[in-house]
């Protein structure tokens, strides 16, 4: 078993991804500001690799204080601008289960990511898959507030050349500054959010 060195996790490697769109695919300036998507993921040791056990506390347990460093390495890859939607996602290595990497993503990991980014009402867009490293991954995006903002679902494709190891998951967590560029299929608009019930 590794060395814990961030709370009660062994965590291997962090990584930052941000990208930039400033046109869309047929090459259109953005109607607006371009849209910065950003990754933060942490390639976690998994105590439960090679065995199974029906308590999956020794994951869940910290899991605030590894939420609260995801906060904070987005709004610092954020570069001061607002963030408007997210999603999250796990990679498990072959040695564990699909269901230890969603003992990651539970609300109690999520909530201080919400309270980090200006509060969210909106559920998680959340998804996962086991595989080694180079596995392509897509996190689901929707807006923070208001599920039914439709220019804000979107997504971002991610791989890790070197994780997860068999026993490791790729904890990962995506954020966008807007919506699709040139989004035109209806729906509300991100101006339009009353934020009061998570859909609208």
């Amino acid at each position: 078993m590794p060395q814990p060195n961030f709370a009660g996790y062994h965590i291997r490697k962090w990584f930052t991804q941000t990208e930039d769109t400033l046109a869309n695919e047929t090459g259109v300036l953005a109607d607006g500001a371009p849209v910065r998507k950003i990754v933060i993921a942490a390639a976690v040791h998994n105590p439960y690799a090679g065995r199974f056990s029906q308590d999956l506390g020794d994951i869940v347990a910290d899991s605030p204080k590894l939420g609260e460093e995801f906060g904070r390495r987005a709004l610092e890859a954020s570069g001061g601008l607002a963030i408007q939607s997210y999603g999250k996602a796990c990679l498990v290595g072959a040695a564990g289960e699909y269901e230890h990497g969603n003992a990651f993503l539970t609300a109690v990991f999520a909530d201080p990511v919400r309270a980090a980014v200006g509060g969210g009402k909106a559920w998680v867009p959340s998804t996962g898959k086991r595989g080694g490293p180079g596995t392509v991954l897509d996190v689901p995006l929707a807006h923070k507030d208001a599920l039914y903002v439709r220019s804000h679902y979107d997504t971002i494709t991610v791989s890790f050349s070197d994780a997860p190891n068999p026993d490791e998951v790729v904890v990962v967590f995506a954020f966008a500054t807007r919506g699709r560029l040139h989004a035109r299929l209806g729906g509300i608009g991100a101006d339009e959010v009353q934020g009061q019930d998570g859909l609208r």
